[in-house]
């Protein structure tokens, strides 16, 4: 399938587009990157505690398993630095095959892992190590897979098929969930010996698939056609940070909503199973059932925002989202599993996908072609990063007795509003060809972008 969709009449169009090939492959890749990745993150909340860090309380040793998922988090901005420059240098396709393979090898050797009644404290130093190497990988994968998409995409629907990326996410999710429902219903003895080391080996399969897959991706025409030109930077970093640093400051503190993500998928499911005795089965069955709802509602809110502009889709997911938080909190503190179901598939599946889905076009936007994929990576690494400790925070931060949830929910709430606001102050891009983004167009593309600008400036009260 061949599309075309540049600007018309203001610059050549280009040929060998396949925007549907992309986002397909981007969907495929995300699923088994964020399968690695999101295992880790379950087993964090039901095993970690108990494996690694066993002379520990279980109070303790459950805040201390919540660290090492958010230690994934803190090498993901450094990581970002390096993969945004090999992406914006040397081509997306290489960024996406790095990322994938040094992903598997990590959660594999997870799985290999001995436990701290073998070696001691190495294990839980090991277990660090290779969580750091995951966030590492993760730190250029949906950036990678989000420039390509935006750059192989047609003009009018842009957020419509970069939003394959973070379906991809959620489907990585609901497989990893889903692989740890007859895990998690092991008796004990079994669930700690053995038995939660299947999902981790299950990537070697992963890594092989994505492999094969990404192998035969080819670069956008765009950055060939930078290429070709030899108008590739040397170092992107260096015009990322003299020319584009508000945006990156956008971009970082928009991030932080997907503390939304992190409390709903890790510290969520540690308050149920653990502090208020709900069925485990059951909680990892809201997950499933909320993201399954996610797959069908990102696209759509993708598509809406290809219509009525970025901002608006993406201001109501995350605020909204974060309000939401309360109704989730509240409904398991009841114990109640409709509520429960109810209050997850509204809050996580319906409400916050509305940011998701946007989030790949109006980061992507924010920047040219020239440190796309470095702008976005080192900014959405950064506020992942702090959302990635969200767990841990709400851990320390959660009080005592029926109402120690609260403080919980308003810190979701606070980073969902910080995020609000960032991409508020932000320029609405969903009317502007990427050619004018990229500062490829014309001098006539380049005045009807003003035009707009100005056109759009006049209409705002």
């Amino acid at each position: 399938m061949t599309t075309t969709h540049e600007y018309d009449g203001h610059g050549p169009a280009h040929e060998g587009k396949t925007p549907a090939k992309a986002a397909l492959a981007s969907w495929i890749g995300s699923v088994l990157e964020y399968y690695d990745f999101f295992i880790y993150g379950t087993a964090a909340a039901l095993v970690f505690g108990k494996v690694f860090f066993p002379e520990s309380d279980p109070a303790t040793g459950t805040l201390l398993s919540f660290a090492t998922y958010g230690v994934g988090y803190v090498a993901r901005p450094i990581g970002a630095f390096f993969m945004g420059h090999i992406g914006d240098k040397y081509g997306r396709k290489r960024i996406l095959l790095l990322t994938v393979s040094l992903m598997g090898l990590a959660t594999f050797l997870v799985g290999c892992l001995p436990t701290y009644n073998t070696i001691g404290i190495w294990a839980p130093v090991l277990l660090v190590a290779l969580r750091l190497l995951q966030g590492f990988s993760a730190s250029g994968e949906q950036s990678g897979a989000n420039s390509l998409s935006l750059e192989h995409a047609p003009e009018e629907r842009r957020a419509f098929f970069t939003s394959f990326t973070l379906g991809g996410t959620q489907a990585g999710l609901i497989i990893a969930t889903a692989v740890f429902l007859p895990i998690g219903a092991m008796p004990e003895s079994q669930l700690l010996s053995w038995g939660w080391r299947i999902p981790f080996w299950l990537s070697a399969i992963v890594v092989l698939a994505a492999v094969l897959i990404r192998r035969r991706l080819e670069e956008p025409p765009a950055f060939r056609e930078e290429a070709a030109k030899d108008e590739v930077p040397e170092v992107p970093l260096a015009i990322l940070f003299r020319d584009h640093r508000a945006n990156l400051v956008r971009v970082m503190l928009a991030a932080i909503a997907s503390t939304v993500s992190t409390i709903f998928a890790v510290y969520a499911l540690s308050f149920a199973v653990d502090t208020k005795g709900l069925d485990t089965t059951t909680m990892l069955w809201v997950a499933i059932t909320t993201n399954v709802v996610a797959i069908a509602a990102i696209p759509a809110w993708a598509t809406l925002a290809d219509r009525i502009g970025r901002k608006p889709v993406f201001i109501f997911g995350a605020v909204g989202s974060g309000a939401l938080m309360f109704a989730y909190l509240a409904a398991i503190q009841s114990g109640r599993y409709p509520l429960i179901f109810l209050a997850a598939i509204f809050m996580s599946g319906f409400v916050y996908s509305a940011m998701n889905g946007v989030q790949p076009a109006l980061y992507g936007e924010m920047f040219p072609i020239q440190v796309r994929l470095s702008g976005m990576a080192i900014g959405t690494q950064i506020g992942f990063a702090i959302g990635g400790f969200a767990p841990t925070a709400a851990k320390a931060i959660a009080g005592d007795g029926p109402s120690g949830w609260v403080p919980v929910a308003a810190y979701v709430l606070a980073s969902s509003v910080i995020a609000a606001i960032a991409v508020f102050t932000a320029r609405e891009t969903y009317k502007l060809p990427l050619r004018v983004i990229d500062g490829r167009a014309d001098e006539r593309a380049q005045r009807f972008a003003r035009e707009d600008r100005e056109l759009t400036r006049a209409r705002t009260p």
